[in-house]
């Protein structure tokens, strides 16, 4: 999924291996990922799907106190997560977000930009429906040319 203020930016779905980068979208309130190469358009993580990062995450330092006092980048010590998603029961607040093994659950808008990630892997569920999905596909395709 893409947060709600993604809406007016296109994108397209994750695929495994692509290669990431954490991106402020132009004209949005929020940041997610693009596909390297590809600025412009969102990538949609569904929830389940894992990522690898390049080196530890980095995420900014959030609240009323960083107006006064700036900080350095927060360095989270894992190279691995879940995309997840939270507070589904606020329609007007962000989403999307990142699960570490820890726990811990940090928002994409609160990662720092030009952070790079590997899709590892899709949700079983997802993976499972795409053979399925592309066979009846094919049974289409072969329908219609007879």
């Amino acid at each position: 999924m893409c947060d709600y203020s993604l809406h007016e930016v296109p994108s397209r779905p994750a695929k495994v291996g692509d290669r990431l980068v954490s991106t402020q979208f132009w004209n949005t309130t929020t940041q997610g990922f693009s596909a390297v190469g590809e600025p412009k358009v969102a990538v949609c993580l569904l929830p389940g799907t894992e990522l690898a990062f390049e080196s530890e995450v980095r995420r900014k330092e959030t609240g009323f106190l960083l107006s006064f006092f700036k900080k350095e980048p927060r360095h989270i010590p894992h190279r691995v997560g879940r995309f997840r998603q939270v507070n589904l029961d606020n329609p007007c607040t962000h989403h999307d977000a990142i699960e570490f093994p820890d726990g811990q659950i940090v928002l994409l808008t609160h990662l720092c930009v030009g952070q790079y990630a590997t899709v590892l892997q899709l949700p079983a569920d997802q993976t499972a429906k795409a053979p399925a999905e592309a066979r009846a596909h094919a049974r289409r395709s072969a329908s219609a040319r007879v």
